[in-house]
């Protein structure tokens, strides 16, 4: 079996947290920023964690993740 390819654009969006979670940044944050509240900006700046419905379909383009 040749070895697998990493898919590089999820390897630079998502972490694999030691205890095998997944950590993903907020979208929303990108440009547009002046029409968007300090509160909502505020709770787009934390990271948070994929939801488990889009966990398997990630995992299998880490597959050394």
């Amino acid at each position: 079996m040749p070895k697998l390819k990493t898919k590089k654009g999820v390897l630079k969006r998502f972490k694999i947290t030691k205890s095998g979670r997944i950590k993903k940044r907020s979208a929303n944050r990108g440009h547009l920023l002046t029409k968007k509240s300090s509160k909502r900006k505020r709770k787009l700046r934390r990271s948070s964690y994929l939801s488990s419905a889009d966990v398997k379909r990630i995992r299998r383009l880490l597959p050394y993740g």
